[in-house]
């Protein structure tokens, strides 16, 4: 596997946290992405990564997705043994679309101490043109692009890419290996294979 050297960046004159932003669904979370927090919070050197659940994503195809309690409650789970790791609710609470810049313009707000690493895949680096007010969103935010087999590392706009080890799973499949009986044992905490089993979730 090729090897992508990101260099470290120096510590903000101001002395701001820096925070890493992974959203997503989390329908349910998986190892993946606990995978993909770590390897960035490493490499970037940041203080902590907080996993924001989203209500509902503007960039993609609508998904049915369970209730947003629920994704969340794994969320909790999945980052509850790992100190640089939390959850960020805000956009459950505000509803509606989630729209990046809106959500980066309140965290800013709210927390000014903080500076935002914002994670994607490779795969959405490529429609980061279409994102809601882009041109604004990249000076309030740093991109983090992960990379993904069959995407250039190619940008118009300011990213830094992460090289992750790859981890063939996706939410989709474990919600398929459910309905079908099979096991999820290492693709996803136990913590939340537990919850899952419990809630008697993706049965269908």
């Amino acid at each position: 596997m090729t090897q992508i050297k990101v260099q470290v960046q120096p510590l903000s004159s101001d002395n701001k946290k820096r925070i890493g932003l992974l959203g997503g669904t989390f329908n349910p979370i998986h190892n993946g992405h606990l995978l993909i927090a770590e390897q960035v919070r490493s490499q970037l050197n940041l203080d902590k990564v907080l996993f924001m659940p989203d209500n509902m994503p503007p960039h993609v195809d609508q998904k049915e997705a369970i209730d947003a309690k629920k994704r969340l409650k794994m969320v909790q789970l999945a980052v509850m043994d790992n100190k640089h790791f939390g959850v960020e609710e805000l956009e459950l609470k505000r509803g509606g679309v989630s729209y990046t810049y809106d959500t980066l313009k309140e965290l800013q707000l709210l927390h000014p101490e903080n500076e935002y690493y914002f994670i994607i895949g490779g795969d959405m680096v490529a429609y980061l043109p279409k994102w809601y007010r882009i041109d604004e969103l990249v000076k309030m935010v740093k991109f983090v692009g992960v990379q993904r087999p069959g995407y250039r590392q190619q940008s118009q706009y300011p990213v830094l890419w992460v090289d992750v080890p790859k981890f063939d799973i996706s939410s989709s499949l474990i919600r398929q290996k459910i309905a079908q009986g099979g096991s999820i044992k290492y693709l996803v905490p136990d913590a939340v294979a537990e919850y899952i089993r419990k809630e008697g979730l993706y049965r269908e």
